[in-house]
């Protein structure tokens, strides 16, 4: 049975973004690698390499949790010298609640930084909010997102409490369905987007995006699809309304081990160069 709770305003017209987003790593040389050891704890080094520029940067983030009081502990320190901790408390005071506070401190700046965070699940209604910390004032971001018999209504702002200024609106409408998604939303008044995202099979997805903004001419539109070739194997590819077109394919080597490789072609441009590749690695083992 389908569940009624509707998604949290930032996951609305996800699953046409993924088939955009994800797998299509060009210009980089990823790892990633998670281990998880036998008290629970997850353990993950992530690595990635500017081919344009050269630049390494990654993390380490250990990550605890205690399923029977709802607990999850998460420390990351990234290549740039920034220590951040999340603590998320789930279902404990309320069902369907989930409090989260969390910290940044980047020792060579002396800059600081916290967060409160709450998510809420109930039937047909789906509110979060968020209050960002700051010493000039906090930055208070509300959402909710009503749905009942697959449409889905959504309604975001942005308040900083220090100029009592309303920093960002947002309204957003959609359907969604066993097969499809449709959604659309409207921003400031002055951006609109929309996303149409099908699954044709349990082999094949399709998507579309377009996204226009207030005094520009033109719309900005691009079409992909997702193909699972076999159960180790998938393709993506891509292409937009500037003739870049984008291909990904993902293998897995092992039930631990997925490499990933990614291009983008300008067709405009073919004789020219200027285009992008880039491959990544995977590997996630569980200690026994």
């Amino acid at each position: 049975m389908a569940s009624k709770v509707p998604p949290k305003f930032d996951d609305l017209g996800k699953e046409a973004r993924d088939v955009f987003g994800k797998e299509f790593g060009y210009g980089f040389f990823k790892l990633d690698a998670k281990t998880l050891s036998k008290k629970g704890v997850d353990f993950t080094t992530a690595l990635s390499s500017s081919n344009e520029t050269g630049k390494v940067a990654g993390h380490l983030e250990t990550k605890y949790k205690n399923a029977k009081h709802g607990l999850t502990l998460s420390e990351k320190w990234t290549t740039d010298n920034v220590l951040s901790t999340d603590i998320t408390i789930e279902d404990q005071l309320m069902n369907g609640l989930k409090l989260s506070f969390d910290t940044m401190f980047a020792p060579g700046t002396g800059k600081k930084a916290a967060k409160i965070k709450a998510d809420y699940k109930r039937d047909y209604f789906h509110p979060t909010a968020e209050v960002d910390f700051d010493f000039a004032g906090p930055m208070v971001t509300a959402a909710s997102v009503f749905g009942y018999n697959g449409w889905v209504c959504g309604l975001h702002g942005a308040f900083d409490t220090a100029k009592s200024k309303l920093t960002n609106s947002n309204i957003a409408v959609g359907y969604r369905s066993s097969d499809f998604v449709l959604h659309s939303s409207v921003t400031d008044a002055s951006k609109f987007a929309g996303s149409v995202h099908h699954k044709v099979n349990n082999k094949l997805e399709a998507a579309a995006l377009m996204n226009w903004a207030s005094g520009n001419e033109s719309v900005n539109f691009q079409v992909g699809m997702k193909y699972i070739i076999d159960p180790i194997s998938s393709v993506k590819v891509k292409v937009n309304n500037s003739s870049h077109i984008g291909l990904s394919y993902s293998h897995k080597l092992s039930p631990s081990v997925k490499l990933g490789l990614s291009g983008l072609i300008d067709a405009k441009n073919l004789d020219q160069g200027g285009h992008r590749v880039g491959l990544s690695l995977d590997v996630e083992m569980e200690a026994k």
